[in-house]
């Protein structure tokens, strides 16, 4: 069982930075592919960003390419989400994921990935 506790979120004006952090129990943190999503009020969860366990491959949501940024750090269990030129629209509660170890899956925007989840931090975002 992995535990995936999010933290970071905030309020911020529009044209800010935050850093989100989620940190991760368990030994194998490494063999996890990771992932970010997002939900906004009314709105269906969305992918954000992920980063593969093997090789660092990182991949992201049109609409943060550019503005946001994933990484991680294995010795520290825990992963990033460095979020640049905030907008109202990237209002949400963010959530972390981590997918099964050594996952093979190459559907990082699918939630079905993802066997883990945080329970998430609130990003406000006013203009």
């Amino acid at each position: 069982q992995v535990q995936l506790v999010e933290s970071g979120g905030g309020l911020v004006q529009a044209g800010d930075s935050l850093r989100l952090s989620c940190a991760a129990s368990g030994r194998t943190f490494s063999s996890y592919t990771m992932g970010w999503f997002r939900q906004a009020p009314g709105k269906e969860r969305e992918f954000v960003a992920a980063i593969r366990w093997s090789g660092g491959s990182t991949y992201y949501a049109d609409s943060v390419k550019g503005r946001f940024t994933i990484s991680r750090d294995n010795a520290k269990n825990t992963v990033y989400l460095q979020m640049n030129s905030l907008k109202p629209e990237d209002t949400a509660v963010y959530s972390c994921a981590a997918s099964s170890p050594y996952s093979t899956s190459t559907y990082y925007y699918r939630e079905g990935t993802y066997r883990y989840w945080g329970q998430g931090t609130q990003v406000t975002v006013s203009s």
